[in-house]
Parts: C-alpha cells; sequence; structure tokens
C-alpha cells in the first residue's frame, strides 16, 4: 500500500483532447512519477480520490528541444497516466459543477 499518493500523482492535465476522454469512457488524465508503474498509479488514484480504477494506460512524454536566441535547452522528459475509472464514478475536484 502507497503511504503518500502525492509522491506518484504529480497534476491532472487539462486540455481538450482530456476532457473529451472524460465525457465519452470516463477517463483522467495525469502526470506521474516516472519511476511509478501501472500498479502503484492505480493504488495511487484509489487512494487519493475514493473511487475504483479499472485500466490505466501510461506513456513516456518525451522532452523537446528549445531554443533562445543561439542558446539551446531541452525541456525534461515526464510520464503520462490515462486513468479509467468504473462506470458511474467520477473525481468530484475535475467537474465543472
Amino acid at each position: 500500500m502507497i503511504s503518500d499518493p502525492r509522491r506518484i500523482i504529480k497534476s491532472h492535465i487539462t486540455t481538450e483532447r482530456t476532457t473529451q476522454l472524460k465525457a465519452d469512457n470516463n477517463e483522467y488524465v495525469f502526470e506521474v512519477d516516472k519511476k511509478a508503474n501501472k500498479f502503484l498509479i492505480k493504488e495511487a488514484i484509489e487512494a487519493a480520490f475514493k473511487v475504483k480504477v479499472v485500466d490505466v494506460r501510461t506513456t513516456i512524454v518525451p522532452g523537446k528541444i528549445r531554443r533562445m536566441g543561439r542558446f539551446a535547452g531541452k525541456t525534461p522528459t515526464w510520464k503520462k497516466a490515462i486513468v479509467k475509472l468504473k462506470k458511474d464514478q467520477t473525481i468530484a475536484i475535475f467537474e465543472n459543477a
């Protein structure tokens, strides 16, 4: 069992695509710790929001090269988790109601 879910879940991602995923498939998108596996992500979401998770999909989002004049840098690589909840369950803090 996870002691602190905040160490796994970093933030919620809200874009047009994630809003559509929430409306169509009851899926929420989070930025998570790069070292976390699907099992830990599922435990953290269930502990933090008191919901039942059905499925977790993860992807590593590579960093991009950014330039400022002649200087180039790279944004960090991060991990994204798409979490599907059981039917008729929602995460209340992300609803507009």
